[in-house]
């Protein structure tokens, strides 16, 4: 008698979890799951946000100020060459006159060097902590949201400069449509401009 309850229940069991299954198999498959997402242009936060016209504001006001004390030793150097003409060459003043001139110009070029280098490494910092700000503000942003995914939402704008810069935005312009996904490029820039 045990045994054919003990087989009576392990074949009720059975029966009860195939039609469980058939029954989760039937469901339709029009559940499908949605994700919130992001998106945010990037590109538009770096050109358009407060913070960054004042940086370069600023570095341009130094560039013009680099520019100038350049300038001024390239006249120097001018005025040198024209005082060269008149001493009689293979004089000692006129060597003397031709090593200042060689150091001047040597100075020049390498100042010219200098600055270029140290702009560029400037303006390489300034993206970089920028663009580590964005990101813990999109972070953030993402979060308060509860969005599941924040994506890079890049325009590309046409017609390019050349072949190279059309291959460049091929490559690079991922994200091809993003309807229904919700935009938080201008509270992105709102809150780095916020920041001091």
């Amino acid at each position: 008698m045990k045994t054919k309850a003990v087989v009576l229940y392990c074949l009720t069991g059975v029966i009860v979890l195939f039609a469980g299954h058939e029954y989760s198999s039937a469901k339709p498959k029009d559940d499908k799951a949605v994700a919130n997402i992001g998106v945010v242009d990037v590109r538009r936060v770096f050109r358009d946000c407060k913070r960054n016209a004042k940086y370069g504001a600023d570095a341009l006001a130094e560039q013009a100020r680099l520019d100038a004390e350049l300038e001024k030793l390239s006249k120097e150097i001018d005025s040198q060459k024209a005082g060269l003409k008149a001493l009689k060459p293979g004089s000692s003043d006129y060597l003397a006159q031709i090593k200042e001139l060689l150091q001047k110009q040597a100075k020049l070029e390498a100042n010219r060097q200098f600055n270029n280098q140290q702009r560029a490494l400037k303006d390489q910092r300034w993206t970089e902590g920028i663009y580590v700000e964005i990101l813990k503000i999109i972070s953030a942003l993402a979060e308060q949201k509860r969005l599941d995914l924040v994506l890079q939402k890049d325009v590309a704008e046409f017609p390019t400069e050349s072949p190279d810069e059309l291959m460049m935005t091929l490559s690079t312009h991922k994200l091809l449509y993003s309807g229904g996904c919700l935009d938080i490029t201008d509270e992105v820039m709102a809150q780095l401009d916020a920041q001091k």
